[in-house]
């Protein structure tokens, strides 16, 4: 091995940068290795087209931590957000609604269909912010290891005993939003069909599963208890796209000695014993380190990365079985001029340009796009959320043009064999999944397809081998209630230490799961940190 290092982090993403931050902050020799030319992962900015960059994966912001962006100064350097005036904009059949803006907006937009669920709002709004309060207080704490003795007993105890200070129709909130669907959830609160749609979109986004599929409500919390500059629930736009997080990580990363090497991707992790000696890229280097943290999603790090001899054969059994595929089709397209829409005409930057537009009218059409999805490989009319960054940034398209991100739900991560059997594969037939999309698109704002300049198409498998997204998941694994909190990625090793010791985990496979949030890192790097400062008081005293 021609070089040694405290800690070595298997992938670049923000999470692998904010455990190296941490780890080389505390006085460790820290190597970041990257298999892409452009460090970030799925949080990056690229040109796609001569003049038109974007957010080519991960393209929205709210779910990173304070704690982290406080640390890596990463204000102090220039990163800022624009908040949305209103956070999503719904068009349907009889019209539109329009989401976000303030309670009292929020509910003049509801009592257009129902006076009740206009009501009812303030109440549900109040219900998920205490749940969502308690999910940020967990976010940046490890889950109890089960079957890790007294210290996770106290652990548990410890995280506990903020759910059970709660009121017990708080308490009644938090097993409905953990063990029901996303249908079932919001029967009980709204009567509207199109009001129901609003929430329930959160439930499906980067969930391979129907709004009517057990677990689905948890999803939709999971995407409110993040914040924009101190305002919860909040989302925005990170000038200069999601790119410029990691970039700014990537400078605070380096300011505190973390080396960072790009096209260097990872063969193996190498082990002596049962123990993590370094790893062994793909170009044949060996490099040694006492510690190994992998942002690579579980799937992809013990399925391809850790030889199977290496790992207890029940571990592997169950890693075997890690559900991952989040069912999602992501395009950015560059425009010639802003969507027309139908129900709100006007190619003028409009407040509706400015924030998310989402082609998902009914919990209904939701769920039939699922099942479009499982017996096809995708839906006629899929799940479609558009947004148009250059209308809050401008940097990113040339003066008058346009870009659009199209995050779309529900394309199979493996397509369903054709009907004499054979195998049908992404490559052949992600144009026509991408022409379905804009089509979808189209109906709504007509002008859509004539504006197209150019596309660029992810699929699932595109995702794959990009960000080493396994079945193109953006979560790294289900957020499924059996791949959370202490059983993510599986029980026994939720506190981010793999069966390998030295072995560690610090990616979105992990607690507190998918989104921008920094929090596995940080996570991570605590435990490791923890672990050397243990071994170290044992020598000591030896």
């Amino acid at each position: 091995m021609t070089k040694t290092y405290d800690a070595l982090i298997i992938g670049g993403g923000h999470n692998g940068l904010v455990c190296a931050f941490y780890l080389a902050r505390a006085g460790l020799k820290v190597r970041v290795l990257e298999r892409r030319d452009i460090v970030g992962g799925a949080a990056v900015t690229e040109e796609f087209h001569p003049g038109f960059r974007n957010s080519t994966a991960s393209y929205t912001v709210s779910l990173l931590r304070p704690k982290v962006i406080k640390d890596m100064k990463l204000h102090e350097r220039g990163w800022r957000i624009i908040e949305r005036t209103i956070s999503n904009f719904f068009p349907h059949e009889d019209g539109y609604l329009k989401l976000g803006g303030g309670t009292a907006r929020t509910q003049a937009e509801f009592a257009r269909f129902s006076k009740r669920d206009a009501e009812t709002f303030p109440k549900y709004e109040e219900a998920l912010e205490r749940v969502a309060e308690v999910l940020r207080a967990m976010a940046l704490k490890t889950p109890p290891n089960v079957g890790g003795g007294l210290k996770a007993l106290l652990a548990a105890a410890s995280q506990g005993w903020s759910l059970s200070k709660m009121d017990i129709e708080s308490q009644r909130d938090v097993m409905d939003l953990f063990v029901k669907s996303a249908r079932s959830f919001l029967d009980s609160w709204y009567e509207n069909e199109y009001v129901k749609a609003a929430f329930g979109f959160d439930a499906v986004v980067g969930n391979y599963a129907s709004p009517d599929t057990p677990g689905s409500a948890y999803v939709l919390l999971h995407h409110v208890f993040g914040e924009v500059n101190g305002k919860k629930g909040a989302w925005g736009h990170s000038v200069g796209g999601m790119g410029a997080i990691t970039q700014y990580m990537a400078e605070a990363c380096r300011e505190v000695g973390v080396e960072i090497s790009l096209e260097a991707p990872v063969a193996r992790v190498l082990v002596d014993g049962n123990r993590v000696a370094g790893v062994r890229l793909e170009s044949g280097e060996e490099i040694a380190a006492d510690v190994v943290a992998s942002n690579a999603g579980p799937a992809l790090l013990y399925r391809q990365l850790v030889d199977r001899g290496d790992m207890p054969a029940e571990f592997a059994r169950r890693m075997d079985n890690f559900k991952a595929g989040s069912g999602t089709f992501r395009m950015n397209v560059a425009l010639s001029e802003l969507p027309d829409f139908r129900v709100l005409p006007g190619k003028e930057k409009a407040e509706h340009h400015t924030c998310g537009i989402i082609i998902s009218p009914t919990l209904d059409y939701m769920d039939q796009a699922f099942t479009d999805a499982k017996a096809h490989g995708w839906s006629k009319k899929p799940i479609v959320e558009m947004k148009l960054p250059t209308t809050v940034d401008d940097s990113l398209a040339p003066p008058g043009k346009h870009i659009a991100s199209l995050f779309c739900q529900q394309f199979a991560p493996t397509l369903p064999p054709n009907p004499d059997g054979s195998a049908r594969s992404w490559d052949d037939e992600r144009e026509a999944a991408a022409a379905a999309i804009i089509d979808t698109v189209n109906e709504h704002a007509p002008n859509f397809k004539a504006s197209i300049i150019a596309t660029q198409i992810h699929s699932p498998l595109d995702l794959e081998r990009k960000f080493g997204l396994i079945g193109g998941d953006i979560m790294h694994g289900h957020m499924s209630l059996d791949q959370l909190w202490a059983a993510r990625p599986m029980l026994g090793h939720g506190d981010y230490r793999g069966p390998i010791k030295g072995l560690y985990m610090c990616g979105a496979g992990t607690h507190p799961g998918g989104g921008v949030t920094g929090a596995p890192g940080h996570n991570a790097a605590h435990e490791i940190l923890a672990d050397r400062s243990f071994v170290g008081r044992v020598l000591k005293r030896a």
